[in-house]
């Protein structure tokens, strides 16, 4: 946007450079045209009367030693002639075009009394002319052939120095107009940085620019003022979520541990079958609480962001849970885990990440099943896990709810978990700043893609 604005200011600031300099040099350019034209009108009457008041050869000998040493002093050319247009006296060139017709008026007893404006690349030589005499008295005319070169270089030395005080003006009306676009801007960014901070999980994000025009600077404290509340908002109810987890936990453990004690005293039949149903239950409750509490601290957002290495993760990973995998009957490999894959991102990003995966597919995938773990480098820099099992999957429609709170598909209702797992490893690929995706694997099972950004110098 501020290049798109400083666009738009630069050109009209050249067009009103443009509307400037152009009738001021064409203005240049007449001017200097009329002062020609008051010049040599003046040394044309001058030669009229002296041909008028010629009566002898002296008056003759008079007008042609005068004429020609004008001509020898402007190079310019000086015709004499009479009423029928035929030359009486002529010094230096013969005029050109235009002859005709300047001669035709000054013949009828009109002066020259318009020259075509000088420029830079022209004409080379203006004709301007003065009658003998006046009204029906006239005689003939005097005809001067003028070269434009000395005019022309005045103009063109003063249309450079427009040229070069437009150029000047110009520049610094840019340097001027650059300045006010990031005066203007600069509050914009802020807030446009601020915002995506505060889209991509950071509630600490403000925008702190105290620049610009009134207006931003009050829409900048309605942002942060905003940002507060939502941060408020947000944090007590992430609050809530931690407290109340917490403080279920104790009574719960408590009431597993009192359950775990009666068993020894329950009969066998009915009751213990139903004593055993509630202990799996208050278990089942204890870890999700386990849960809630995991994704409040990842949505807290309170840990730095950190370089690691991916490489390593990946590795110490798949040797941590290959005991868990062989004693469920999966097999459980690495292929292709390249050496130096490095990401910018929570601390243990990538293990806890392929922890929840993993344990994913010891709960899902079906004995004698494999599970495949694979990394790489993406051209941009990041880097690129993905786990692919061979299990039955789950159909395309529900892939995307995968990844939400509490969902799990209806064919897996009974397998023990809280169905946070996934979203936790969600969430915090997201605050990473990478992505988690879900796909089903070819030719059944399913696929995950985590994506992390690559790690900073």
């Amino acid at each position: 946007m501020r290049r798109r604005l400083l666009a738009v200011l630069t050109v009209l600031m050249g067009v009103a450079a443009l509307l400037l300099c152009l009738p001021l040099a064409e203005g240049y350019a007449r001017g200097r045209t009329e002062h020609l034209l008051l010049q040599r009108r003046s040394e044309a009457v001058r030669f009229a009367d002296l041909a008028e008041r010629m009566r002898t050869e002296a008056d003759r000998a008079e007008l042609s030693a005068e004429i020609g040493r004008y001509a020898d002093l402007y190079g310019a050319g000086v015709v004499v002639v009479d009423t029928a247009g035929s030359t009486l006296m002529r010094a230096g060139a013969a005029p050109g075009a235009g002859a005709r017709e300047a001669r035709g008026r000054a013949l009828t007893g009109r002066s020259t009394d318009l020259l075509p404006t000088l420029r830079p690349w022209g004409p080379g030589e203006v004709v301007l002319a003065e009658p003998v005499g006046r009204d029906e008295r006239v005689s003939g005319a005097v005809l001067l052939a003028v070269p434009t070169d000395a005019a022309r270089r005045d103009v063109t030395v003063r249309w450079s120095l427009i040229a070069a005080g437009a150029l000047a003006s110009f520049a610094a009306a840019a340097l001027v107009a650059a300045g006010i676009a990031r005066w203007l801007m600069r509050p914009v960014m802020d807030l446009d940085r601020a915002v995506e901070r505060l889209a991509a999980g950071s509630l600490q994000a403000r925008a702190g620019s105290d620049s610009g025009p009134p207006e931003l600077r009050r829409l900048r404290q309605h942002f942060n003022t905003m940002a507060e509340a939502v941060s408020d908002s947000i944090g007590r109810q992430r609050d809530f979520v931690a407290d109340a987890s917490h403080q279920l936990r104790n009574p719960l453990a408590t009431l597993v541990l009192r359950l775990e004690n009666v068993e020894p005293h329950v009969t066998p039949g009915p009751g213990l079958a139903e004593h055993a149903r509630a202990l799996d239950e208050a278990e089942r409750l204890e870890e999700l609480l386990d849960g809630l509490l995991a994704l409040a601290r990842v949505e807290s957002g309170a840990a730095e962001l950190t370089g690691q290495d991916v490489s390593r993760a990946v590795r110490d990973r798949v040797a941590a849970w290959l005991p868990v995998f062989r004693a469920a009957g999966l097999e459980l490999t690495a292929v292709g885990v390249p050496d130096g894959l490095r990401a910018h991102a929570l601390p243990d990003a990538a293990g806890r990440i392929l922890d929840a995966l993993l344990d994913n597919a010891v709960k899902f995938v079906p004995r004698g099943g494999r599970v495949q773990v694979a990394a790489a480098r993406q051209a941009d820099g990041s880097t690129v896990v993905r786990v692919a099992d061979d299990g039955p999957g789950v159909p395309e429609d529900e892939v995307e709810l995968l990844l939400r709170r509490f969902t799990r598909s209806p064919a897996h209702q009974n397998v023990p978990g809280s169905g946070l797992g996934l979203a936790i490893a969600d969430e915090i690929a997201r605050i990473s700043g990478g992505t988690l995706g879900l796909t089903a694997n070819t030719p059944h099972g399913l696929a995950a893609h985590l994506l992390l950004p690559p790690a900073r110098p």
